[in-house]
């Protein structure tokens, strides 16, 4: 059994609900699409009060089930108007496994800065925020856990979203404390502060219980030897991280480089130095005493994540991530890695989204409020965006909305949401899955990064794409970090008999990519309920018109030979 809650923060009153079998399994994306098109959310202002906020764990929460410690954030999204569903590794979805509690949602608005605490012994509080308000994350994170205790977790509205900008995630503690793993992406954070809930805090207890515990604990060592025995865990994510993927990126011409004007930053074969890849930080970072091998949440064997240390030897940030290399790094004309980490840790004490802050950055600079490469100009900019000065507040915005009103030509968006670190007109897979899911402008949701494709035509990328979507989606519906989807996705009848296992469910293997098809279905509906059309598939004209270098490619496809390719979703 695990407790769902509903909180109604206007007069703090709570219902619970008590889950069993595949109410607890079914978690993530398609609860969050299932319970706002339930509570039809798809025509509320997303910052009103109406607007609800759910918080989801999947079925292994609070275990060391490698990588399924993920917590699930979603609402209408204030940046696109669509749904949106920001995951995040951290403990938060650990201590919510660890006290039985499947997640909850929040409804209305407090009257006053609260922190929602979840007890350990089944009370919830609410609790003064006004303390913590206008502090970056990293303060109040010090604060509320010398409050609460070291043995709790945290997640955060830092000061950006306070003031309701749409660039705010929702900053979790990682396995040390940090307030660094973002759910980020879509104006999350800007709900949670229109709700004016500064924090929700939810203590740790012990591993919970489940219906067969000695097969859950072999599936649980099970899955951590596969993926310890995986080629693709083990040579890429393992040693690497995410920052690998600058590397194979930049090789392929495909890296965001000065607002998505070229797709290389060095000519490796002509002899420059790459230093925004991992092929170039890691030995940098480890010969100061930084780790290269850190996992994002309790339990995890792939440790993808690293943490950057600075010439002194000084830990600067936790982590440098592929998306900010490419968006915070490049896109903005950055090259040196010492400078991103800089700009990463001013990101995680703000609690922003570092992609769309990087498009914003980078349509800032191609307007001529500053030049590529200038790491002065964007640091004031944090400045002002810290401060909430009345330039601050509109470029807090976001890059549809900064582009719109500097009248700039080369706006990287889809659905007012930024493009990810994938140029289209190269990463044609990742581009077309951009392109149509009702998430924005997302990568997650259907990432081919290495897909060769010019040879394909529309119907065998969409066919591929769907595909993937519906595992992505499934892995996004189960708590799992989809870093592990080499070994989760072709192990769906393993997976099943430990969900079995766990909660007494009779689940089959054909139940997996089924769960992802209707999450996609759920939120395809949402979006159409909120107003969504074709031509909101549609890339910028830019990406039509302009070759990008060094490829020279130009994106093929339009919203016409995308939009309807989740009708070809079998049932």
């Amino acid at each position: 059994m695990r407790t769902y809650y509903d909180i109604r923060l206007n007069d703090r009153t709570i219902a619970k609900r008590e889950l069993s079998g595949e109410a607890i399994v079914k978690a993530g994306r398609y609860l969050i699409a299932r319970t706002l098109l339930e509570l039809g959310a798809a025509t509320v202002d997303p910052l009103s009060p109406a607007n609800p906020l759910v918080f989801s764990a999947g079925p292994f929460a609070g275990t060391s089930f490698s990588n399924a410690n993920r917590t699930s954030v979603g609402c209408k999204s204030p940046l696109t108007g669509g749904i949106k569903e920001a995951n995040a590794g951290g403990t938060l979805g650990y201590a919510l496994g660890q006290l039985r509690i499947a997640g909850f949602t929040l409804l209305g608005a407090s009257p006053e800065w609260v922190v929602v605490h979840f007890k350990k012994d089944g009370g919830i509080d609410f609790d003064d925020g006004r303390p913590y308000l206008g502090k970056g994350n990293f303060e109040a994170n010090r604060m509320l856990l010398a409050r609460y205790g070291k043995k709790s977790a945290t997640a955060l509205c830092g000061p950006v979203g306070e003031y309701q900008g749409l660039l705010a995630g929702i900053a979790i503690t990682d396995k040390d404390g940090r307030p660094s793993r973002l759910a980020a992406r879509g104006g999350v954070g800007a709900v949670m502060g229109a709700k004016r809930v500064k924090a929700v805090v939810v203590d740790l207890d012990r591993i919970p219980p489940f219906e067969e515990p000695k097969k859950v604990n072999a599936s649980i060592k099970d899955y951590a030897k596969m993926l310890q025995a995986d080629g693709f865990v083990q040579n890429f994510y393992a040693p690497l991280g995410t920052m690998g993927m600058a590397d194979v990126q930049n090789q392929m011409g495909g890296l965001p480089v000065r607002n998505f004007s070229a797709g290389r930053l060095a000519e490796v074969a002509a002899g420059e130095t790459f230093k925004m890849g991992a092929e170039y930080i890691g030995p940098l970072n480890t010969s100061r005493g930084g780790e290269q091998t850190h996992a994002c949440m309790p339990g995890c064997v792939i440790q993808c994540s690293n943490v950057y240390h600075d010439a002194s030897g000084k830990e600067v940030v936790s982590p440098v991530e592929y998306e900010t290399l490419g968006l915070l790094g490049s896109n903005c004309g950055i090259s040196e890695p010492d400078d991103l980490a800089q700009l990463n840790h001013i990101a995680n004490d703000l609690g922003v989204d570092t992609i769309e802050l990087g498009a914003t950055l980078g349509v800032l600079m191609e307007a001529g409020l500053g030049k590529f490469g200038d790491v002065k100009f964007m640091a004031d900019c944090l400045v002002e965006i810290r401060t909430g000065t009345p330039q601050g507040r509109l470029w807090a915005q976001g890059t549809a909305r900064v582009g719109e009103h500097y009248k700039v030509g080369r706006v990287p968006v889809i659905k007012k949401q930024a493009i990810s670190a994938y140029d289209p007109r190269v990463v044609e897979a990742t581009g077309i899955a951009m392109m149509a899911t009702a998430q924005g402008a997302d990568h997650t949701t259907g990432n081919l990064p290495r897909l060769k494709t010019r040879e394909m035509d529309a119907e065998s990328l969409i066919g591929q794409s769907l595909l993937h979507q519906a595992r992505v989606a499934a892995n996004d519906s189960l708590g799992l970090c989809i870093f592990g989807m080499s070994v989760t996705n072709p192990n769906a009848e393993f997976l099943a008999n430990a969900i079995n296992a766990a909660h007494g469910t009779s689940l089959t293997k054909d139940f997996f990519e089924a769960l992802g098809r209707e999450a996609l279905r759920l939120e395809r509906e949402f979006n159409r309920r909120a107003g969504f059309t074709e031509k909101d598939d549609e890339l910028p004209a830019f990406f039509y018109t302009e070759p990008v270098p060094p490829t020279n490619h130009v994106a093929r496809f339009h919203a016409a030979d995308v939009h309807g390719m989740y009708d070809r979703l079998p049932a």
